[in-house]
């Protein structure tokens, strides 16, 4: 009796084992899409006791190719890494490894053509054409242009040179001399926007020695890179425009430190010749908080203006050495009504008004703008692009206004600025002085059509001309205007 029950023991746990043996046969399913054997088919057996259906393997293939299936990447990242390979999100499409590479080289062609593009222009015109266009917004000074035009050209001709026959040109800074209000600012400024470059315009007066009170020479940089929207490429062929040069000339006849003067210019020499400089990002001094960034001076314009006030007296006894005695000889008082005393300055004239000889050494190009006068300053008025008469006529066109201007009118406007001593500058201070109550009076008024500016006006003997819009009548502006 035990003998059968043993036996029949035997017999269930046998069957029992096989039945458990069948089940886990049935319950083998693929990895990805959890189907049974009998319904995917034969599964293939992978690393790490992973079994997958030939669909999905064939599936997982095209899907991995493509490239595009972020859910798909992210089940098939222990897959993968059972066989030594990196997560999905690191490896190459493997169909499109081409593509991959014909984009990436793409990629690096446009970055090269966006860093040529900021750098120097493209297409500067020739120096006939360049002078052509600053005729337009600059009224006289032709020597001043020519000379300009010439040495700007050169300098971008110099930078798109390799050097590869080892001929390296050097850089040609500028010096211009001229009065006060007689177009050395306006023709940088309108240099840089035909150019298409950025412009860093700093008054040479607020720079001191570096530790000293003020700002050191390092910030004209700073203020190139934030004309530039802090792109370093793009600033290291910029143009920086140095006002009031001649105020750092040296002090004379003392024994303090010259912190302003002298040790400026020193200073200056190493931006001019071309040096890396470390320049404050968004700040003009240098300090802990504030990030810095190197710049390369190398390929940069620098150009210097300064009225040099004084300097003529120091030409004048350079000349009046040569007077003499008898028929020949030249009277000392020869060139005491010389306007432009200026154009016959030189180098030697300059070391004795107070700037060192390795300063104007970096200086080679020398440009003499001459003074205006009364025939120039009615031009100004008129005849450039942005003439002031034309930003007046514009604003009275926003009221549908139409603004004139008799000639005998802007001669006396002419006049009136040479008075003040000022150039150009005094232009704009008077005829704000004298459309004040014209622009005041006027937008009163809708069924004004027409404001004549007249000489009588300007000397306060009348008033302006003032047509109606049917132009039929002609009538002047109230006592208001009338009785200034």
């Amino acid at each position: 009796m035990e003998g059968e029950d043993k036996e029949e023991l035997q017999k269930t746990g046998k069957e029992g084992g096989e039945e458990n043996s069948r089940k886990r046969e049935v319950e083998e399913c693929c990895y990805l899409c959890r189907r049974p054997e009998s319904a995917a088919g034969k599964l293939i057996q992978l690393p790490q006791n992973i079994r997958v259906c030939r669909e999905c393997l064939q599936k997982s293939i095209d899907m991995l190719e493509s490239g595009n299936n972020p859910l798909f990447n992210g089940m098939m990242d222990p897959m993968l890494f059972s066989f030594g390979m990196p997560p999905t999100g690191n490896v190459p499409p493997m169909g499109g490894r081409k593509r991959q590479k014909a984009k990436e080289e793409k990629e690096k062609r446009a970055q090269a053509a966006a860093k040529e593009e900021r750098s120097a222009p493209t297409r500067v015109p020739a120096p006939h054409r360049m002078k052509e266009q600053l005729d337009e917004y600059v009224i006289g000074q032709e020597q001043a242009k020519k000379a300009v035009s010439v040495a700007v050209y050169n300098h971008y001709k110099r930078i798109r040179d390799d050097g590869a026959d080892g001929v390296e040109i050097e850089k040609s800074n500028i010096l211009m001399l001229g009065p006060t209000g007689s177009g050395k600012t306006y023709m940088v400024q309108t240099l840089a926007k035909l150019l298409n470059v950025p412009l860093a315009v700093t008054d040479a007066t607020s720079l001191t020695e570096a530790g000293y009170i003020g700002d050191d020479v390092e910030s004209v940089l700073s203020k190139l890179l934030a004309a530039a929207d802090n792109d370093i490429e793009k600033a290291e062929m910029g143009i920086v425009f140095i006002d009031e040069i001649d105020k750092i000339a040296k002090k004379r006849n003392t024994n303090s430190r010259d912190v302003s003067g002298e040790a400026v210019q020193q200073g200056l020499l190493k931006l001019l010749e071309g040096a890396d400089v470390e320049v404050p990002v968004g700040a003009t001094n240098k300090n802990a908080m504030v990030p810095m960034t190197t710049i390369s001076t190398r390929n940069i314009l620098f150009i210097c203006g300064g009225a040099f006030s004084g300097l003529g007296k120091v030409i004048k006894e350079r000349l009046n050495k040569a007077s003499t005695i008898g028929f020949s000889g030249e009277l000392k008082d020869k060139y005491d009504k010389e306007k432009n005393i200026l154009k016959y300055a030189t180098a030697e004239d300059l070391r004795e008004f107070g700037m060192i000889p390795e300063f104007l050494g970096r200086l080679p190009v020398f440009c003499t703008l001459e003074d205006l006068s009364r025939d120039m300053l009615v031009s100004i008025l008129t005849k450039p692009k942005n003439a002031i008469i034309k930003q007046y006529k514009k604003l009275f066109a926003m009221d549908e206004v139409e603004l004139c201007f008799e000639q005998e009118a802007l001669e006396l406007i002419a006049e009136r600025a040479l008075e003040k001593k000022t150039g150009a500058r005094a232009l704009r201070a008077i005829l704000e002085e004298f459309m004040l109550d014209i622009m005041y009076e006027i937008p009163k008024d809708e069924t004004i059509g027409r404001v004549t500016i007249t000489k009588d006006y300007m000397e306060h003997k009348g008033a302006p001309g003032i047509e109606l819009r049917s132009g039929s009548v002609r009538a002047l502006i109230g006592q208001n205007v009338s009785g200034r």
